[in-house]
């Protein structure tokens, strides 16, 4: 027995060295995953120019090549809007230290590996994911569990600490621009790519949502892949106003693309805008004009075809970036509401029919509210009065049978003429009395002398 225990720890011995060895040589730091967010520069405004050291460095945690595949860097911006910044092909590979993702219109984009055309906010979220599945994560919002947010006058990256794992701003950071650090293979036949992969063929705007409600990064460009081929969008652009702006990443076969533009869309133009998808020869392979008529809450979509092949493009209140499309003419409307097929809008429901009173209630049709049922039994009127049930009040019994009114006419005479003419006599009478007294004795000397 003691000779086996001797053997098996002679074994061990062996074999921890070799285990060793790997572990040293396959993974560097155990603070940090196999890739993680190196640095993060949201881009500033200095002497005039704007998105200056707009740049994501991502490293690798091993010493061998890294794959990409499935690797996506998505951004949620300071009103919770997530959108993926960068999806790597299927065929890529870290193979160096880093590789640096640069916005596209930043100066020097063309000496990073990748370019993003969403620009990074001075308040947001980053992700670092494989799959569904997010392998690193950083916030700089200053709320609690996040760093300090970014300031416009004080230029600033945030740095990691390769030891701790823990970010820093330093005002001075040179990311590395080796771009043979990454290594993509494409334009393979076997590998599906073939022709279509380098030309841009296939792809189709499908959808656009440019009148946001909060803010601009609500904005996005739908592209869809109407081939059988997944397709390279390195080398794609899309034109507006005369400008080109560069997309990336791959879209595969009938799938979809969300394009979050780094310009800003005109809302509801007064007159119609025009968008172009450019293949890498500088040919238009779709164009899209999207009216004026746009509202808040809906997206201009391709819902389908007439019999001549034409597309249909409508104004939709179904809004599915990255899914096919659905034709939905009015909003929603919250519970007890509904919609107004004249005007568009929500409103209150009032009919009659379509609202129920509790037990013990009445629904009166003049107001249409629910009044409580009073009955004779919980209220008593007195004789001569009746209940009410409308209002719960006591009402006069209104009778006529008859006996109070003769059959036969009344004889009408009329007095009220009779009794004025003795008024006007009555008043000229007192008046007489008023005038013979006041002047008595004028009228005594004037008697005299007319009967002397």
């Amino acid at each position: 027995m003691k000779k086996f225990y001797l053997g098996l720890i002679a074994i061990v011995s062996i074999f921890i060295p070799v285990f060793g060895v790997y572990k040293v040589t396959a993974t560097k730091n155990e603070v940090l995953p196999e890739l993680f967010i190196k640095a993060i520069n949201p881009g500033y405004t200095i002497d005039g120019v704007s998105n200056v050291g707009e740049m994501i460095e991502i490293k690798k945690n091993s010493v061998e090549s890294v794959s990409l595949a499935g690797a996506t860097v998505g951004y949620t911006n300071s009103v919770g809007n997530y959108s993926v910044l960068y999806e790597f092909p299927e065929d890529s590979w870290i193979t160096g230290e880093s590789i640096l993702l640069r916005l596209a219109s930043s100066p020097d984009s063309e000496l990073a590996a990748v370019n993003y055309s969403k620009t990074i906010a001075f308040k947001a979220e980053l992700d670092l994911k494989i799959g569904d599945k997010v392998i690193d994560r950083v916030c700089w919002t200053g709320k609690e569990g996040c760093y300090k947010e970014f300031k416009s006058a004080k230029p600033t990256t945030l740095v990691r600490d390769e030891e701790t794992g823990e970010f820093s701003h330093f005002e001075t950071y040179e990311p590395s621009y080796n771009n043979e650090s990454y290594y993509v293979e494409v334009l393979k036949e076997e590998e599906g790519y073939g022709e279509i992969a380098g030309h841009c063929k296939g792809l189709e705007f499908s959808e656009i949502l440019s009148y946001y409600e909060t803010t601009k990064t609500e904005q996005f460009i739908e592209i869809h892949n109407s081939g059988t081929e997944q397709v390279l969008l390195d080398g794609c652009v899309v034109r507006y106003k005369g400008k080109d702006y560069l997309l990336n990443g791959i879209v595969g076969a009938d799938g979809y693309y969300v394009y979050n533009p780094v310009f800003s869309l005109t809302k509801n133009p007064v007159n119609s805008n025009r968008l172009d998808i450019i293949d890498v020869n500088g040919e238009i392979i779709d164009t899209l004009v999207y009216p004026n008529g746009q509202r808040k809450g809906t997206a201009f979509a391709l819902i389908g075809y007439d019999n001549n092949g034409v597309e249909i493009w409508r104004t939709t209140y179904a809004v599915t970036s990255g899914s096919p499309n659905i034709f939905q003419e009015f909003k929603t409307c919250e519970e007890g509401k509904v919609i107004n097929k004249v005007t568009g809008n929500c409103v209150k429901v009032t009919s009659v029919a379509a609202k129920i009173c509790p037990e013990g209630q009445y629904l009166n049709i003049l107001t249409g509210r629910c009044k409580k049922n009073v009955t004779e039994s919980e209220k008593k009127c007195k004789e001569g009065y009746f209940l009410n049930p409308e209002t719960g009040r006591c009402r006069k019994i209104k009778e006529n049978t008859g006996a109070n009114y003769n059959i036969a006419p009344e004889k009408y005479e009329e007095k009220s003429s009779f009794v004025a003419l003795y008024i006007v006599l009555g008043v000229i009478g007192l008046g007489l009395v008023y005038l013979v007294y006041e002047f008595r004795h004028e009228i005594v000397k004037l008697w005299r002398k007319v009967f002397r």
